[in-house]
C-alpha cells in the first residue's frame, strides 16, 4: 500500500517539534509505542511491578509471533534482549573458537563487533579475516566464496557481517552472503541493527543462522530493547554465554536443563514497559507494511542524495549497489560535528559517523567524520527541501 504520510506524521508527536533525520540513531516513537509504555508504567505504580507484568502476560507472549512475522521466522526462534549489541554478543559468544579458527567479516564492519573479534582472537588464537569490498563498496561475495574454499587456511568458523553499516548508505548483499555460507556449512551472523524497520528482512531468504536487532532505530521503538533470532537447526550446536533460572531449569542438585528454544538466550529480569513498547512498534511497522516502508524510505533518500549533490563543495560518501535510508556526506572546509550542532540549533536532527566506527572502511577510503542524515517514511518532501537549504546556507 502507499504510505499515508499525513497520518504517519499526525501519529508522530515529534514531527511538530523537529525535522528528524536521525532515524539510524533513534527513530521518533509513534503514539501507540509511547502509550503502551506509559500505560504499563502507570499500572506498575498502581498495582506493583510483578502484578503489572502478570496482567500484561498475553501481550508479552504475543511479542514472539509478531517479531517472527516481521523477519520470516518462527516464534520459538526469537529471544528478547536489552539491545542489539547484547543480542549480537550473545550469538557470537555462544560459538567455540580455537587457534587458527577463522572469523570472516566485512571491511565496513561496526566497531563493537570488531572489538569482540579482536578480544576473541587474543583469548583463543582465532584469526580475523576481513573480506575486501568490491568495486561498488559492498562485501565481495566472490572473494568470500574463494576464502571459504581455501584449503591452505584454518577452518572457517563464522561469517559475521553488518547488513547496513553505520555509514555509507550501503546495503550488504545478505542473501548472497547467506547462500555462500550455507554451501560451506559455516554459521552466518547478521547484524541487522539498521536494516530492521526500513527494509524487508526475511531470515529464510537470507539464510542467516543468527540475526541481531534493536528497537530504537528504524522500528521506532523504545531505547533499551532488542531481539535475537537463532535458527532452530543451530540451537543444539551453540551454548549461551550465561544462563539463569529463566534460560534453564535446575532439575537436580547436580544438573540443569536448558530451554529448548531461543529463549535460552534471555534472562529473567527485563524492562516490561520497554518490551510492550517494542511490541507496539513491531505491530505498527507490520500495519504499514515493510515493503511500502522500504519503497518510501528509498525514494526519500534518493531525492535527498540528488539535491545534496547539487551543493558546491559537498561530497556524498555513499557506497554499494543498493542504497538505503542513510545518506552520508562531507562539506568542504566544515567539520561534521560543527555542522550537526548548527543544524540542531535549527531543530534539525542528524548525527556524525566517525572513522573509528568503521575503521577498516574509513582507513581504506581516507574518510574524515561524516555527517549522516537518515530518513524515514514519516518524513516528507518539504523536510527534504528545508534540510537541503539549511545545508546550502551552511556551505556558504
Amino acid at each position: 500500500m502507499t504510505i499515508d504520510v499525513a497520518r504517519a506524521r499526525a501519529e508522530t508527536p515529534g514531527c511538530e517539534r523537529v525535522l528528524h533525520f536521525n532515524n539510524a540513531g533513534a527513530g521518533l516513537m509513534p503514539v501507540p509505542v509511547l502509550e503502551a509504555q506509559i500505560a504499563h508504567l502507570r499500572r506498575e505504580a498502581e498495582i506493583g511491578g510483578y502484578e503489572a507484568k502478570d496482567e500484561a502476560g498475553e501481550r508479552l507472549v504475543a511479542l514472539y509471533p509478531s517479531i517472527a512475522r516481521l523477519i520470516g521466522a518462527e516464534p520459538d526462534e526469537i529471544a528478547l534482549v536489552e539491545n542489539a549489541t547484547v543480542a549480537w554478543d550473545l550469538a557470537f559468544h555462544s560459538l567455540a573458537f580455537g587457534p587458527g579458527d577463522r572469523i570472516l567479516t566485512a571491511e565496513a564492519e561496526y566497531a563493537s563487533n570488531y572489538i569482540a573479534f579482536l578480544r576473541m582472537a587474543e583469548r583463543t588464537g582465532a584469526v580475523i579475516e576481513p573480506v575486501p569490498s568490491d568495486a561498488s563498496g559492498q562485501l565481495d561475495v566472490a572473494v568470500l566464496e574463494a576464502r571459504l574454499q581455501a584449503s591452505d587456511a584454518g577452518p572457517a568458523k563464522l561469517v559475521a557481517v553488518t547488513h547496513v553499516p553505520t555509514n555509507g548508505g550501503l546495503v550488504n548483499p545478505a542473501a548472497a552472503i547467506g547462500a555462500v555460507a550455507r554451501r560451506h556449512g559455516v554459521p552466518f551472523l547478521l547484524d541487522a541493527c539498521q536494516s530492521i524497520g526500513q527494509l524487508e528482512v526475511d531470515v529464510s531468504r537470507i539464510g542467516c543462522d543468527f540475526l541481531s536487532a534493536t528497537g530504537r532505530k528504524y522500528l521506532r521503538g523504545p531505547r533499551g530493547t532488542g531481539f535475537l533470532y537463532v535458527r532452530r537447526s543451530i540451537l543444539d550446536r551453540v551454548e549461551p554465554p550465561f544462563l539463569d533460572l529463566h534460560a534453564a531449569e535446575w532439575v537436580a542438585p547436580d544438573r540443569y536443563r536448558m530451554r529448548p528454544d531461543a529463549r535460552r538466550f534471555e534472562n529473567w529480569e527485563f524492562n516490561v514497559a520497554g518490551l510492550l513498547g517494542l511490541g507496539a512498534a513491531v505491530d505498527y511497522a507490520l500495519d504499514w507494511g515493510l515493503g511500502s516502508i522500504a519503497l518510501r524510505v528509498a525514494a526519500l533518500a534518493e531525492e535527498l542524495r540528488a539535491r545534496l549533490g547539487e551543493i558546491p563543495g559537498l561530497t556524498l560518501r555513499d557506497l554499494g549497489q543498493s542504497h538505503c535510508g542513510l545518506v552520508t556526506f562531507t562539506l568542504e572546509g566544515r567539520e561534521a560535528g560543527a555542522l550537526r550542532d548548527a543544524l540542531r540549533a535549527q531543530a534539525i536532527n542528524v548525527s556524525v559517523s566517525n572513522p573509528g566506527s568503521t575503521l577498516l572502511d574509513a582507513t581504506r577510503r581516507r574518510l574524515p567524520d561524516l555527517l549522516r542524515a537518515s530518513v524515514h517514511y514519516y518524513n516528507d518532501e518539504a523536510e527534504i527541501g528545508r534540510f537541503v537549504e539549511a545545508v546550502r546556507a551552511l556551505a556558504k
